[in-house]
């Protein structure tokens, strides 16, 4: 014991002479004389990486995180030290090519995070060719000054590198061993740095790490240099499948659905009531549940979706769980029962899989599926996804008349969508007994801008004040007028238009009396949280928000943001209404709990589901999504910030939190195996062996 204090103490005096050493020698200014351009460098990417979680990640503990600066700090140096190997007078192009390069990695994911609440994953650098076709809703919706001060760490680089050359900096020799012996003595800071970073994670963030799919916590607590490595490494996974994980990946998948499907298959007072129905699905953009019923100078919104819900089964509690895959994440889900990926999406990465879904289990009954969208056929890889998932037929933009005329926004209008495929349905059912089709709308779609093509409709405030003398007079509050809330509803009013005419064509062509309509918004508009705030809390008087204190003050936080972000679902039949079929189911509810809740309906099922039969749920049902939060009907828990809010005023045991957490990382890491290891295939194939042995007897 003596000799390890004997040891410790004398550990501690040489630390002390070489930092009494080191000041008497000037030691750091000598450094930083000598390595101005590498510091240079370290700062400015250092600083562009604290800047995007400042923008991004609005909480000082956020941005300036200790284990994210680490991170960060780690990467810039470690890259950097391999500048020491060049001549000094190319060592300025070295860093340089550096600090663009992570300088755009923090450009490219706060526009990203602006759009998509998420960071940036290498897998969709491949969408890059659909930019063209969504180009105006990058410009005019996502890209923000914000976005551009991430070119002032280069511009400081190229600064201070001409006013180093000016002093003739670069004019020093120095001899090969002393490149190499600063590289390593650089490269070993880097690398002490990096075992600092790591000795300082927690079991959870080792978890996360691994998982991926919770990319803002991962951001948050390691930085998001190392995030964007981890990411290029999981990217590359559906090339690495084979060789990695397989095994596991099928062991947790077989155990999962054995425990899952123990229980025999629940019947309930809604099995098979729509049995040999024809099926018409609307997926209707960017529709989000707050526009039902909602009024501007009582004139609704959308006074044809209001009919569909007050006539139908209208699922008011309905959340969608889409991630970077937006659109082509719903269809997933919808169709499937699975969830994103964690990494990329399953319509662009994972088009070659094998998926159990709700067209080809049709199709087993006999059913002829299609799916209709006037965009271009390869937009999001439907043309093969689509084929995937089991549709005979795509009618995509090839198939439709589009002029400048009949444009709006991103392709032809949701009017002339609607209008030119009235003749394709009308053959299609005559040629087919039963038949199951997609019709996907477009016109709702960010940025909201073409208001002059959407019609009139007025979303000031307008009053009408009578005077003294009798007289009236009409005075228009400039409410949500020029806001993008303001433009979504105008939007959404002419979409809603579209639909109406829709459904009035449908029954002139006797399409409706076989027909159950299935309604679903797929995913929210993404809208400022600052326009809510106006819309609810508008003062007239002032022309300005309520204050906080006024008791008419209804606070939208960000709890209140995501909970605003469901959709509507709704299935009609045109004899619905005043049916006990027609009522307003306000579970909490899924996009993946729509195939086995359809399936019970239509007479198909799905044993690879990862939702719920909402009638068959006994108690809470639960909606996970991609980033690792999740809702019940009693709270919604945040993973980020681990914390939750209560919806019924109660509070919730640390059991059922880890329980429902527990519960969510599950169901994400199966459902992610599924399509990543083509889990499904080999499960495929089996029963084809077996349906031929039994063929064979």
């Amino acid at each position: 014991m003596k000799r390890i204090k004997f040891r410790l103490q004398k550990l501690v005096d040489k630390t002390k002479t070489s930092i009494k050493k080191a000041k008497e020698d000037h030691v750091i200014r000598k450094y930083i004389k000598n390595n101005k351009l590498f510091l240079t460098y370290v700062i400015t990417c250092l600083v562009n990486a604290t800047m995007l979680r400042f923008f991004c990640i609005h909480s000082v503990a956020n941005y300036l995180s200790i284990k994210a600066i680490m991170g960060d700090l780690a990467v810039i140096v470690i890259l950097g030290s391999f500048g020491y190997l060049c001549h000094p007078k190319n060592r300025f192009t070295y860093y340089l090519i550096l600090d663009i390069f992570l300088s755009a990695i923090c450009m490219v994911n706060s526009v990203y995070y602006t759009f998509y609440s998420s960071f940036a994953s290498v897998s969709m650098l491949s969408l890059t060719q659909y930019i063209g076709d969504v180009g105006d809703a990058v410009v005019e919706n996502v890209l923000q000054l914000k976005d551009l001060v991430y070119v002032i760490g280069p511009l400081v680089l190229v600064y201070v590198h001409i006013k180093l050359k000016k002093k003739n900096y670069y004019k020093k020799i120095e001899t090969k061993s002393d490149r190499k012996k600063k590289m390593t003595e650089t490269l070993i800071s880097g690398a002490a740095i990096l075992g600092a970073f790591i000795i300082t994670l927690t079991s959870l963030d080792v978890t996360r790490f691994v998982k991926q799919w919770n990319k803002e916590y991962i951001v948050m607590r390691f930085g998001i240099y190392i995030y964007q490595s981890n990411d290029l490494v999981t990217s590359l996974q559906p090339k690495l499948n084979s060789m990695f994980g397989y095994d596991k990946a099928n062991k947790n998948f077989k155990e999962y659905f054995a425990e899952r499907n123990s229980d025999t298959i629940k019947t309930n007072e809604y099995t098979g009531i729509f049995k040999d129905k024809n099926i018409l699905v609307i997926h209707a953009e960017s529709m989000q549940n707050n526009v039902i019923d909602l009024k501007f100078n009582d004139q609704e919104v959308s006074p044809n979706l209001n009919k569909l819900a007050h006539e139908g089964m209208y699922f008011s509690n309905y959340f969608s769980q889409v991630s970077v895959g937006t659109s082509s994440d719903t269809e997933l889900t919808f169709s499937t029962s699975l969830m994103p990926t964690k990494s990329g999406t399953a319509f662009v990465s994972y088009s070659n899989r094998t998926y159990n879904s709700i067209q080809k289990l049709l199709k087993e009954k006999g059913y002829y599926t299609f799916s209709m969208h006037a965009n271009n056929a390869d937009f999001w890889n439907r043309r093969t996804m689509h084929n995937s998932l089991g549709y005979q037929r795509f009618y995509s933009k090839a198939d439709y008349t589009v002029t400048p005329e009949t444009t709006i926004g991103l392709g032809l209008s949701d009017k002339e969508f609607f209008k030119q495929s009235i003749p394709k349905l009308v053959d299609i059912n005559k040629k087919h007994t039963n038949w199951y089709g997609l019709m996907i709308m477009l016109t709702n779609h960010t940025p909201f801008s073409e208001t002059e093509k959407y019609g009139e409709f007025d979303v000031d405030m307008k009053e009408t004040i009578t005077h003294e003398d009798g007289t009236t007079e009409e005075i228009s509050h400039p409410y949500m007028e020029g806001t993008k809330l303001g433009n979504y509803f105008k939007s959404v009013h002419y979409a809603d238009s579209a639909l109406g005419q829709l459904f009035e064509d449908l029954d002139a062509a006797g399409l409706l009396d076989n027909t159950v309509v299935v309604l679903y918004g797929d995913h929210d508009a993404r809208l400022p949280r600052k326009d809510y705030n106006l819309l609810y809390n508008y003062n007239k008087e002032t022309n300005s928000i309520l204050n906080k204190d006024d008791p008419n003050y209804k606070e939208y936080d960000s709890y209140q943001y995501e909970l605003g972000r469901k959709v509507p679902f709704i299935i009609w039949t045109k004899d619905m209404a005043g049916s006990k079929y027609n009522m307003e189911v306000t579970e909490t509810m899924g996009m993946y709990d729509a195939m086995p809740t359809l399936g019970n309906m239509f007479g198909f099922y799905n044993k690879y589901q990862l939702g719920h039969d909402i009638f068959n749920v006994i108690g809470s049902n639960i909606v996970c999504f991609p980033n690792g939060n999740w809702v019940t009907d009693k709270a919604y828990y945040n993973s980020q910030k681990v914390e939750y809010l209560s919806l019924n005023g109660e509070a919730i045991s640390e059991e059922e939190i880890k329980k429902n957490t527990e519960y969510t990382n599950k169901l994400l890491d199966v459902s992610n195996d599924i399509i990543v290891f083509n889990l499904l295939a080999k499960d495929e194939d089996k029963e084809a062996v077996l349906d031929q042995n039994e063929k064979g007897k």
